[in-house]
């Protein structure tokens, strides 16, 4: 599976490129352990789709975590080839992009850095789960990467990973494919487990905490 590099270009329109897929709201799910309780996505059929989606509904969703008091991680996920969700089937090649910003809410967007409460992203990881007719379950889809890899050199990084609040905008990851399904695939379900530390006090190095944020991502997966 090939990782697109993000350009320095793509890098620093990144938060005006996720604002535009700030209108749907998702689910949020945070912890700072790997013990997450993981409640499957209903999959009871509806007039617009047979598995419960709010992604497949809009082409694009926004999945907010508070890592602290009024700090806000948000997930951007939005659909990229085929842009029209209900043609993501089993068969055809299914690309989406996603990032990863935060936001100190206790000051103004525009303030400078050291006013901000710091965070870093050292691991993305990416799980998926089918829900599939016959009552089986498949995992075909994985992604694992330091995000310090996929950003160019001079991006705002440290031994504790990417910094996440730097007029650079963050993380991008703009194509990711999922491949062929079991033919009876009828929904996937993304886990995303995003490691951070984020820092307590602003401009203060001792005060740094590690956790995991969980988010999960239900795809609406149509037939042919």
């Amino acid at each position: 599976m090939a990782v697109a590099l993000v350009g320095a270009l793509a890098l620093s329109g990144c938060t005006q490129l996720v604002d535009a897929f700030n209108a749907a709201q998702g689910n949020t799910s945070s912890d700072s352990t790997a013990e997450n309780t993981f409640v499957r996505p209903s999959a009871s059929p509806s007039a617009s789709m047979a598995f419960n989606s709010q992604f497949s509904y809009d082409g694009s969703v926004s999945l907010s975590s508070d890592v602290a008091d009024d700090l806000e991680l948000r997930l951007e996920v939005w659909a990229v080839d085929s842009k029209r969700t209900q043609e993501w089937t089993p068969t055809r090649e299914k690309t989406f992009g996603f990032s990863v910003n935060v936001y100190d809410h206790r000051v103004d967007d525009k303030a400078v850095l050291t006013e901000k409460r710091r965070v870093f992203i050292s691991a993305v990881q990416i799980q998926s789960t089918t829900t599939q007719t016959s009552g089986q379950m498949q995992q075909p889809y994985q992604f694992s990467a330091d995000p310090r890899t996929l950003v160019p050199t001079d991006t705002q990084r440290s031994d504790r990973g990417l910094l996440l609040n730097s007029f650079q905008g963050g993380l991008l990851v703009p194509e990711q494919t999922i491949h062929q399904l079991p033919e009876d695939t009828y929904g996937l379900t993304l886990e995303f487990a995003l490691t951070v530390a984020v820092e307590g006090t602003a401009n203060t190095d001792a005060s740094f905490s590690q956790q995991i944020v969980y988010q999960y991502l239900p795809i609406a997966i149509y037939q042919d």
